[in-house]
């Protein structure tokens, strides 16, 4: 877990945001359960304390907080990411994530430093993997520009904005940047920690399901610099 020491963004101002703040709070807290939000903050590490309402009810909740809502622009975007981030409970991260989800068309290349904010605040797999395979990895491809950013973050020292890196192809397939893959698993290969050894795998036996092939040369050439959790992992989709 990971909460950054630097400042973050400023939200930037929007009616839209003000209003579905509003909206959201009202309607999650009212759906609070405390038992439940207990057990589901020990599940998930002590990450963030919790409402404790589960994923289906969440996104009915959210669909009705949306409701008759318009189109956000990349402003109202950031401003709803960042004011939902401000807020300790984790559900209100979850409604973030989703809403950048479905409106990351909208925003620019320029929106990357609110997702590298995302990523490196209150830091864990539920939310880091799905900035990076759909809000971070959208804007890299829209802006290609943002390949240069990818190469700094496989190596920054928060381990989870190197995770962002060697996942944000997931949804890539054919237009993946094999080579860019390969050598972010390489830089990365020696990593200690679990959640980049998994996320190496990971984003190789993503990638197997469109290049099964590609994937078995380069293990086949590499396979001894990486941990046995990576390879095994890698070689789920290859027929290896």
């Amino acid at each position: 877990m990971t909460v950054t020491g630097a400042a973050p963004p400023e939200a930037p101002p929007s009616a839209l945001a003000d209003a579905l703040l509003d909206r959201l709070t009202a309607t999650y807290s009212a759906a609070a359960d405390p038992e439940r939000a207990a057990a589901m903050r020990r599940y998930m590490k002590d990450v963030a304390p919790f409402l404790g309402i589960p994923t289906p009810a969440r996104r009915a909740l959210s669909r009705t907080v949306l409701a008759g809502t318009p189109r956000p622009g990349e402003a109202d975007c950031a401003a709803v990411a960042l004011r939902c981030w401000r807020l300790p409970e984790r559900e209100y991260h979850y409604f973030a994530v989703d809403y950048l989800r479905r409106h990351v068309g909208r925003c620019s290349p320029g929106f990357l430093p609110v997702a590298r904010h995302l990523v490196g605040t209150v830091s864990w797999w539920d939310t880091v993997d799905l900035l990076a395979a759909h809000v971070v990895g959208p804007l890299v491809a829209a802006g290609p520009a943002l390949t240069a950013d990818m190469d700094a973050w496989i190596t920054d020292g928060d381990l989870w904005v190197a995770r962002t890196a060697l996942l944000h192809q997931l949804s890539y397939r054919e237009r993946t940047d094999t080579g860019r893959l390969f050598a972010y698993c390489l830089l990365q290969s020696a990593h200690p920690d679990f959640f980049i050894r998994k996320a190496i795998g990971w984003a190789l036996r993503t990638y197997a399901r469109t290049d099964p092939a590609a994937v078995r040369a380069f293990l086949a050439r590499e396979r001894g610099r990486f941990a046995p959790l990576t390879v095994r992992e890698a070689l789920r989709n290859t027929g290896a």
